[in-house]
């Protein structure tokens, strides 16, 4: 792989990875850029073999049909999956199932600088409060392209690396990473998803007391073993009933105010 062919893919590693502002948000990049049927498509036109990185990114997208990534709980990278994974595996003229095998440790590594960039980013997050708090406005403005750094420097230079310099690398910088500091990321990695599920149930419940909704799906997927498909149907029924109860007594209180 050229230097030049290994830049590119790295730049559009970047541009579709999660929380990177610049392509329309998440729209255009995370999921549109990110997914990696498109990214095979990007990779292929860049290696000069559209056939063989559309392939490698259906491949790797049926592992990750149905992942879906809230409140910052990432069971899976798709974006290192794919923007290694399948130049590594077409640089090696490998088959698709070589790019499958590539493409899960390298999600998992993926996952874990998520959660770096995540650690590190609170600091961006403090200093903008700050900022706000001594007038510096156009700072506090600037704060998350600040905090962007962090993201291209844990997105452009790995997948840059794992392209030009092959799959030998990037073994030798995970197996040089030190346990006790792989241990402390993989805690805050798991109490961020708690968080980022706090975060939501905040903005998307209007009363304390629906959260008996949220402990009621919880028993029924983690204690009951309940199919999901099974658990969203019920889910959808008690919406049903709990808009039209509160619907009817919407207006049954119109009708007193009007009496």
């Amino acid at each position: 792989m050229t230097l030049l062919q290994a830049l590119l893919i790295a730049l559009f590693g970047y541009l579709s990875s999660n929380y990177s502002p610049w392509c329309f948000g998440q729209l255009g990049g995370w999921y549109t850029m990110g997914r990696p049927l498109v990214s095979g498509l990007i990779i292929g036109v860049i290696l000069g073999d559209v056939r063989t990185g559309i392939l490698m990114g259906a491949a790797v997208q049926t592992l990750y049909i149905g992942l879906v990534t809230p409140g910052l709980s990432m069971p899976a990278d798709l974006n290192f999956a794919a923007y290694m994974g399948i130049p590594l595996a077409m640089v090696a003229g490998a088959s698709t199932e070589y790019a499958l095998s590539l493409s899960v440790p390298l999600s998992f590594l993926g996952v874990s600088l998520v959660y770096v960039v995540a650690s590190v980013n609170v600091y961006w997050v403090r200093k903008q409060e700050q900022w706000i708090e001594q007038g510096k406005i156009k700072k506090a403005a600037n704060a998350p392209v600040y905090a962007s750094i962090s993201q291209f420097v844990a997105r452009f230079v790995p997948i840059f690396l794992a392209c030009y310099f092959g799959q030998d690398f990037i073994i030798s910088v995970v197996q040089a990473i030190p346990a006790w500091l792989g241990d402390t990321f993989v805690i805050f990695g798991k109490m961020l998803p708690a968080v980022g599920f706090a975060m939501l149930l905040r903005f998307v419940l209007d009363k304390n007391a629906e959260l008996v909704y949220f402990f009621v799906g919880f028993i029924m997927i983690a204690v009951l073993k309940m199919p999901i498909v099974a658990a969203t149907l019920i889910a959808c029924f008690l919406a049903y009933l709990d808009i039209r109860y509160t619907a009817k007594k919407t207006n049954e209180v119109e009708v007193e105010v009007d009496e």
